[in-house]
């Protein structure tokens, strides 16, 4: 890999993270395309950090709010148990079928494909149901909502459904609005993927004394700056347009990799 490669991969990363598109499903693309080769997944473990970050960077005036608000004012202390309990399935999840999933769904090409495409579908349908909106932002959400939205989170541990996706799906049918549930699946992004980054760090042999870590700071970087670029526009999007041109991006791509597979074109 050279530091171009590392670059455009830390920008697929970044750029796909926070839409609901699902990030894995592009590395997977982008990798493939490139050559690229991962051993020990060092590579892709160090540039989530670099989206982690551009979250709580862009974020850190409401993230210093709560956290100066949590010792006095019940309404943060109720966000801080509404992240908790969003949380809580997908460690579940993860403690017991974290082995299943990295072994043997993300090895597979027909399944990021068929998440996709299903997710695509899905996501159609809500936005069509128009569905009645009672959650305005996301620290107004009520622990029991948050926890629904958690276990639309889990489902996410599938390579192709997206996390932003299931979140921001699960929220949506959990009555908050486009931006709420959005927003809230951000927040909840960064314990979440803090915590997938942690596990993957433990159990990384090389530790941080990579051979290669010039090209991971390059991708790194490159995925924070994607990240911090691509959040804003976002929710100014759906906010006019919604989600359905996302949907039918998954369905449109979900179908092409299909084809590929089909074809023999060299995905899996």
């Amino acid at each position: 890999m050279n530091y171009v490669h590392a670059a455009l991969l830390g920008a697929v990363q970044g750029l796909t993270e926070f839409l609901p598109v699902s990030s894995t499903a592009h590395l997977l693309v982008a990798e493939r395309l490139l050559g690229f080769e991962d051993p020990g997944g060092a590579f892709t473990i160090m540039i989530q950090l670099g989206s982690i970050l551009a979250i709580v960077w862009l974020y850190r005036a409401r993230f210093a709010s709560l956290v100066r608000a949590f010792p006095h004012d019940a309404a943060a202390r109720r966000f801080a148990a509404a992240i908790g309990a969003g949380l809580l399935p997908v460690l579940v999840l993860g403690a017991f079928g974290r082995g299943y999933v990295t072994s043997v769904l993300y090895g597979s090409a027909a399944t990021v494909a068929m998440a996709l495409t299903l997710g695509g579908a899905l996501m159609l349908v809500v936005e069509r149901r128009h569905l009645r909106t009672t959650v305005l932002t996301a620290e107004a959400a009520p622990v029991g909502r948050a926890l629904g939205v958690g276990f639309c989170q889990a489902l996410a541990v599938v390579p192709g459904v997206s996390r932003s996706g299931a979140t921001i799906i699960g929220g949506m049918l959990m009555g908050m609005d486009r931006t709420a549930a959005a927003e809230f699946s951000f927040f909840l992004a960064v314990p979440t993927m803090a915590a997938a980054f942690g596990y993957d760090l433990l159990r990384w042999e090389g530790g941080l004394a990579s051979p290669r870590a010039a090209e991971i700071a390059v991708g790194f970087v490159s995925a924070f700056l994607a990240s911090l670029a691509v959040v804003g526009p976002f929710l100014r999007f759906v906010s006019r347009a919604g989600f359905a041109p996302f949907a039918w991006y998954r369905i449109v791509g979900g179908g092409l990799m299909l084809l590929a597979l089909w074809n023999g074109w060299g995905l899996d």
